[in-house]
C-alpha cells in the first residue's frame, strides 16, 4: 500500500478534512484535477435497476436482484478508487491517506517545499506528513526481505548516498529499535559499501513507521531542512532554520546517534549501543 501517514493533535476528524483539502489542492497542481465519472454514469445500482424494471416488467426477480447487487458493488468500487482515501491507521492521532495514481513522496515533498518557501501556514491540526512508498509485515525477516529490493532505487550501486534511519513504533512491543536499525543499515551497506551515515545533512532519510503489525517505509529528502516533515515547524523563519543545529535533531531518540565514516563502523557503533 502507498499513501501518506499524517500525525495530528487530538482531532483526527478535522485532520482528515485538512488532509483532503491540502492534498487535493496540491494534487490538482501536480497531476491535474481528479477525473470523476459523469453524474449519469455515477447513478447508483438501485436507481439503474428501477429504470430497468420499469422497462422490463416481466424480468425475473432473482435476475433483477443480482443486477442491483452488481451495480452497488460497482458504485462501492468507484468510491474506493478515489485519488485520496482515508483508511483506519490502527493508532491514535495518526491518519493514513491511501493514494492512487500519484507518487506520494513527490507530492509531499512539493507541499513541504512550497510551505518552507512561502512560510504560509496551511493547517491547524496536522503535525507531520510522511509519504509511505511501501508497506510490509512488521517482523524483522519480512522487513529484511522487502527492503532488499525496496532500497535499490536510492542505494544500489552505482548509486551511492549519505543517509540516516529514523524509527517509530506504535502499538507494537515485539520489535527492537536497535536491531531494526542495524539490519536495515546493513542492507543499505550491502547494496553499495560506499553508502555512508550522515546525521548532519544526509541526502536521504529512511523513515520506518511501525503501527501494530504493519511496517510503513519511505526514503525522503531534506528531512532535517523540512523539520522532520512537520508542517507546523517548517513555516518558521529562515533565521530559525540556520540557528538550528541539525546534529541535535533526533526523532524522539529513534534515530542512530552516531556519525561513522563507513558502514562497517556504523554496525559496530550500533552494536556498542546495544551493549
Amino acid at each position: 500500500m502507498r499513501g501518506i501517514l499524517i500525525t495530528c493533535n487530538m482531532n483526527e476528524r478535522k485532520c482528515v478534512g485538512e488532509a483532503y483539502s491540502l492534498l487535493g489542492e496540491y494534487g490538482d497542481l501536480l497531476y491535474g484535477p481528479e477525473q470523476l465519472s459523469e453524474p449519469a454514469e455515477r447513478l447508483s445500482g438501485s436507481e439503474r435497476e428501477e429504470e430497468r424494471e420499469e422497462e422490463e416488467k416481466d424480468e425475473d426477480d432473482a435476475e433483477a436482484a443480482l443486477k442491483k447487487e452488481v451495480g452497488q458493488i460497482r458504485a462501492s468500487t468507484e468510491r474506493q478508487l478515489r485519488r485520496f482515501q482515508s483508511v483506519e491507521s490502527g493508532a491514535n492521532n495518526v491518519v493514513f491517506i491511501r493514494t492512487r495514481g500519484i507518487e506520494p513522496e513527490k507530492l509531499v515533498y512539493h507541499i513541504l517545499k512550497d510551505i518552507h518557501t512561502t512560510k504560509k501556514k496551511k493547517t491547524r491540526v496536522i503535525l507531520r506528513m510522511l509519504p509511505i512508498s511501501g508497506t510490509c509485515k512488521a517482523f524483522l525477516e519480512d522487513m529484511k526481505k522487502y527492503t532488499e529490493t525496496f532500497f535499490e532505487p536510492w542505494f544500489k550501486a552505482p548509486n551511492k548516498s549519505t543517509f540516516q534511519i529514523v524509527y517509530k513504533a506504535r502499538n507494537n512491543s515485539h520489535m527492537n529499535r536497535e536491531e531494526v536499525i542495524k539490519e536495515l543499515a546493513g542492507i543499505v551497506g550491502s547494496l553499495n559499501p560506499e553508502n555512508k551515515v550522515d546525521l548532519n545533512n544526509p541526502q536521504y532519510t529512511v523513515v520506518v513507521e511501525i503501527i501494530k503489525n504493519v511496517c510503513c517505509l519511505s526514503v525522503v529528502r531534506d528531512y532535517v531542512l523540512f523539520r522532520k516533515y512537520n508542517l507546523q515547524e517548517v513555516v518558521k523563519s529562515n533565521k530559525e532554520d540556520t540557528q538550528q543545529n541539525p546534529s541535535n535533531v533526533s526523532e524522539e531518540q529513534n534515530s542512530t546517534a552516531v556519525k561513522p565514516e563507513t558502514m562497517e563502523e556504523t554496525l559496530k557503533e550500533v552494536k556498542r549501543e546495544q551493549e
